[in-house]
């Protein structure tokens, strides 16, 4: 008998602030700031999108995307998404999310990068108040922008650093991974370093093995988003594994890429069995059509049993940046999850068919 992967306590460590919105919310915020969609979010959702491994795929991807991004135009926007992601991922079993914002798209509305990233922090710990799912903030560079952008991001990051929900808890780099040079950007990494913050970049889906290579050598990265184009390079993937780091492996988003034309080809039982630790993202359910928790689905559709799956959410919350106290009870959540079918998270109004995750202490002071 197979046990609810909603049920299944796990980190989610791969969401997009934009990428992570219900499709309601943002025809909902396009209406109210009278903003036309494009009729890929009005009728036709989720999108089908064309191979993004070509520039033309990557173009219609990213117009949907700035799209959905233009929508996000106050305050009440930005909470309303961090909230509902937070709310999204806990009835799903997350524990924990590490929310991915590059703060300078919002900041023409807001008054600057600081206050939106602010309003973040802020709504972050007022959603982890509640104890059923705690928020930390990841700030992404954009391979898109200046270098030097990248550095003031990442001084911004430091600046708010902490291991709190609520704090900034990572600095990545998201975007096209062909644009750019990717040793241009370890000088912002090196800020984020020294601020003990995790450091995440993307690597490795629109990019074959050398991108990932190229991540470990000038990044020195805690974990990778994607990197499952590792496998293409055995010398590669043994670097990743003696490295010990953690790779953010989204199925959905590699299959609505084009990446991979089948869910069957996602290597992830490879990954796996070379010993990498992986941490299962749904990228950007807005226009994947897909959340956390059907990753997991679609690992048990790959061959993993319960016990594959419990490894698997292991390994995302051994590779997130939560509390320790808080990694400790999610953990145990597995183990009683593993002992039983009903045992672990409880969704909502679900009796006693399971024991509600434990409470987040009460915040510092901000």
């Amino acid at each position: 008998m197979t046990r609810a992967v909603e049920d299944l306590p796990k980190a989610h460590l791969h969401l997009h602030f934009t990428g992570s919105m219900r499709i309601d919310t943002v025809r909902d915020l396009a209406a109210g700031h009278g903003i036309r969609l494009p009729d890929a979010l009005v009728t036709g959702w989720p999108p089908r999108l064309a191979r993004a491994t070509d520039e033309r795929g990557w173009f219609r991807f990213q117009r949907l995307y700035d799209a959905a991004r233009s929508c996000v135009r106050s305050e009440a926007d930005m909470r309303r998404i961090v909230r509902e992601a937070a709310q999204d991922d806990a009835t799903e079993g997350s524990r924990w999310l590490e929310i991915q914002v590059d703060p300078t798209s919002y900041a023409p509305f807001v008054g600057g990068i600081t206050p939106a990233l602010e309003i973040v922090l802020d709504e972050a710990r007022a959603v982890s108040a509640d104890g059923r799912i705690g928020v930390g903030v990841v700030v992404a560079a954009s391979r898109m922008r200046h270098p030097l952008e990248a550095r003031t991001l990442a001084r911004l990051a430091a600046h708010h650093a902490g291991d709190e929900p609520g704090d900034v808890v990572g600095f990545g780099l998201s975007n096209d991974e062909r644009r750019g040079l990717v040793a241009d950007f370890a000088p912002a990494f090196a800020i984020a370093r020294r601020a003990g913050l995790a450091l995440v970049p993307h690597g490795g889906e629109l990019l074959g093995a050398q991108s990932v290579m190229e991540t470990l050598e000038h990044l020195h990265p805690d974990r990778i988003g994607h990197g499952v184009r590792s496998v293409e390079d055995p010398q590669v993937l043994d670097a990743v594994a003696e490295a010990g780091v953690t790779l953010e492996v989204c199925p959905g988003s590699n299959v609505a890429l084009g990446v991979y034309s089948d869910p069957a080809e996602v290597p992830l039982r490879r990954i796996v069995d070379s010993g990498i630790p992986v941490a299962l993202g749904a990228d950007d359910p807005l226009l994947f059509g897909s959340r956390l928790a059907a990753q997991y689905a679609a690992a048990r559709d790959l061959g993993f049993d319960d016990e594959g799956l419990a490894r698997l959410a292991r390994s995302s919350l051994e590779g997130s940046r939560m509390p320790r106290r808080l990694r400790a009870a999610a953990l145990a959540g597995v183990d009683e999850w593993l002992a039983g079918p009903g045992s672990g998270l409880a969704k909502p109004g679900a009796g006693d068919r399971g024991r509600p995750p434990e409470p987040v202490a009460p915040l510092r002071p901000a």
